[in-house]
């Protein structure tokens, strides 16, 4: 096995898998009550979140970038800048970060400043836009969408590695002894740096070629839908010669926790529904959302036994060393959401860690 030249995540399985929370800031109507909160009563919830987070013991909270309307997370670095200073030790990271469209010194030097305002716990999800509105929205071509990511991924894996970069590509002006700037204050001066994956195969082989640690969304269908490209994830790696258990790797899907299962289940249809309608055009397909009781059905929604049973299965197939909740999807109220925060870090997660110990 070759060494490995990228900074990985250090994440201790010795008490089981770890869990976090991640959200997309998506703003949208209750679709229960047709209520929406302002925008700054959005943001202030997804604080209240992360601190809520912090105070149940979770690992980590994300924040994703999406520039379409219904949303509020455009500048989601600076999301995470306020949560750096609300919190003290849960970790922090961007799920995700579009790095097509979005320059990687400066983003490298947001998610470096944001490392040193939270005390070394920030980390980045590098991602593809999965809604192509902001290519038009900041100037870029949809033609170059998959070159385009690449060439600025590897990019940016280099600058992390590299105080001064020189490098030349297509999509922008060369560097020349760039000296990139601040660096994290910790021994490898970088940071951890994931590559997010929407279940195709082809960009899972591309994250293990390049041996970085993978972020996959399992948002709907069954379990074996995305236990394919997870196989060649770890096959491109060994291929590329790394070492895969030095290669972490998480799974982030939709997460509704209710005492009553068939409660759950038919209380939280609305909100995705809704909200995928008005995100993507198109609404969540009913024949997937009936699978749920399934329990090798990817949706983790019901009462907190079922979403155990869910969550165990999901990691004897992926065995993943890091799960990622959205809890907040559609509207909901914050009096939802923290009941299903509540549920998760009280009854799910000590029982999932007891079975998941390394």
């Amino acid at each position: 096995m070759k060494k490995n030249p990228h900074i990985l995540p250090t994440i201790d399985i010795s008490e089981g898998m770890q869990f976090g929370i991640y959200t997309l800031g998506d703003h949208m109507t209750d679709p229960t009550t047709n209520e929406r909160l302002s925008a700054k009563e959005r943001l202030e919830q997804i604080l209240t979140m992360a601190v809520a987070a912090e105070q149940a013991g979770l690992d980590i909270f994300h924040v994703g970038e999406s520039h379409q309307e219904n949303f509020v997370s455009q500048a989601h670095m600076v999301i995470l800048s306020a949560i750096a200073q609300q919190t003290k030790h849960i970790r922090i990271g961007s799920a995700t970060t579009i790095v097509s469209t979005t320059d990687p010194v400066r983003t490298f030097e947001d998610a470096a400043t944001i490392d040193l305002l939270s005390n070394g716990r920030m980390e980045i999800v590098a991602g593809r836009a999965s809604r192509l509105g902001l290519f038009n929205l900041l100037g870029y071509d949809t033609k170059d969408y998959g070159p385009l990511f690449e060439e600025r991924f590897h990019l940016l894996l280099q600058i992390n590695e590299q105080e001064t970069v020189n490098w030349e590509g297509q999509y922008r002006a060369p560097l020349h002894n760039a000296h990139v700037i601040p660096r994290p204050d910790h021994p490898a001066h970088a940071l951890p740096i994931w590559r997010a994956v929407g279940g195709r195969a082809d960009s899972a082989i591309k994250a293990g070629q390049a041996g970085v640690p993978m972020y996959i969304t399992t948002l709907g269908g069954k379990l074996n839908n995305f236990t394919y490209a997870v196989e060649q994830y770890r096959k491109s790696a060994t291929d590329a010669g790394y070492d895969t258990s030095e290669l972490p790797l998480t799974t982030a899907g939709f997460l509704y926790a209710d005492e009553n299962r068939q409660k759950a289940i038919d209380s939280f249809f609305p909100y995705v529904d809704h909200a995928m309608r008005r995100a993507n055009g198109v609404g969540f397909s009913r024949l997937q959302y009936n699978q749920i009781p399934d329990i090798d059905s990817a949706i983790n929604v019901g009462d907190p036994e079922l979403i155990i049973d869910k969550l165990l299965a999901q990691h004897e197939a992926f065995e993943m060393q890091r799960y990622v909740a959205q809890i907040d999807f559609g509207g909901q109220s914050t009096k939802q959401i923290m009941h299903t925060l509540e549920l998760l870090a009280t009854k799910i997660i000590p029982t999932v860690k007891k079975y998941t110990k390394a």
